[in-house]
This record gives C-alpha cells, sequence and structure tokens, in this order.
C-alpha cells in the first residue's frame, strides 16, 4: 500500500504558508497514523481516508499548523477524534429499530410521514413497556450518550451487567415494535 509521497495540498484550498512543516509531517506521521487506524478495526481504505482527514483537520487548524506545538501529538488526537465520531455514527445508524428519520421530516411524501409517525408511536410504546431500569439505562446510553462504563458508575452495576442490559434491551424494543405493527 504505497501513498503519496507528500501532502496534496489542493485540498486544502487555500495557499501554502506552512506546507514545508506539513508536508515533513505528513512523510514522518502518514504511515504511523495508518497503523493506528488499522488497529482500530478500520479498513485499508477507510484508515487511508481518516489519515487524509486528519491531517486536513490539521491543516485547517484556526491560527495554522505552525501555532501548534506537537503537531504530531495534536494529529493523534485528532485521529482519536475522528474514530470517535465514526463510533457515534455507527451507534446512531443502529439507534432505534424500524424509524426512518428521513421520512419523519419529510413535507413532500405524505404517507411517509404518517409511517414515521406510527413507528414513533411504536417505538414510544414499546418504550414504555420497558422495565424502568431498562428503560432508563437504554436512554442514558442512546439518547444521552453516556458509555457504559459511565452508565455503571452511575447505577452501582458491572459494565457486563450494563452489557446484557442493554442487549436485552434492544431485543425487547425490536420484538415489541413488531408485535404492534
Amino acid at each position: 500500500m504505497k501513498g503519496p509521497a507528500t501532502f496534496p495540498f489542493a485540498q486544502l484550498g487555500t495557499a501554502e504558508p506552512d506546507a514545508v512543516d506539513i508536508d515533513r509531517l505528513y512523510r514522518s506521521e502518514r504511515s504511523s497514523l495508518i497503523r493506528f487506524f488499522a488497529r482500530n478495526r478500520a479498513s485499508a481504505h477507510e484508515a487511508e481516508d481518516l489519515a487524509q482527514e486528519a491531517f486536513l483537520r490539521l491543516a485547517r487548524a484556526d491560527d495554522g499548523p505552525a501555532s501548534i506545538t506537537r503537531p504530531a501529538s495534536y494529529l493523534r488526537q485528532i485521529g482519536r477524534n475522528l474514530l470517535k465520531d465514526r463510533v457515534r455514527s455507527a451507534e446512531f445508524r443502529h439507534m432505534a429499530p424500524d424509524v426512518d428519520v428521513a421520512h419523519a421530516i419529510s413535507d413532500v411524501d405524505e404517507l411517509g410521514r404518517l409511517e414515521a409517525r406510527d413507528s414513533l408511536r411504536r417505538l414510544e410504546t414499546a418504550m414504555i413497556r420497558l422495565k424502568p431500569r431498562s428503560r432508563d439505562i437504554f436512554l442514558a446510553h442512546r439518547l444521552d450518550g453516556m458509555t457504559y462504563l459511565e452508565i455503571a458508575e452511575k447505577t452501582g452495576l458491572s459494565v457486563k451487567r450494563v452489557e446484557k442490559i442493554m442487549s436485552k434491551t434492544i431485543g425487547q424494543l425490536t420484538r415489541f415494535m413488531e408485535q404492534d405493527a
């Protein structure tokens, strides 16, 4: 997997005031950053894309990359943030079964809006049928964005128990919504 030897400045859409520093950093840190992403379960293609995005964000830093005292560390933090964003995005896509949010906001497709409203009603009914602790844990994770560790600390449960409750709750929600369909 051989990548470009220098950073593609054309993607920045700006002049190249710090081009030498970014180019040097790109050549020295690119492969390390790609390995970092690959270790965190990104495919080779995703790792390349994430590394590119990390360098673009570094190059677009508010005061310019030259103002950053430790650009390699800053680049790693950008990488960690990109991975967190990727996980959040994946969690959001799997948040609620059978709910098509695009239809809920569409003014053109009346039938789609009615179906989305019905799905939301079924989800609300299913949420009410859950045990209070299961519902609270589910909402803390999916709505408030709390991690399993944070929920475990707040409730006094083990992380493993929180995971089991979440798994069971998702299964119950799916069954409840299918029953009401």
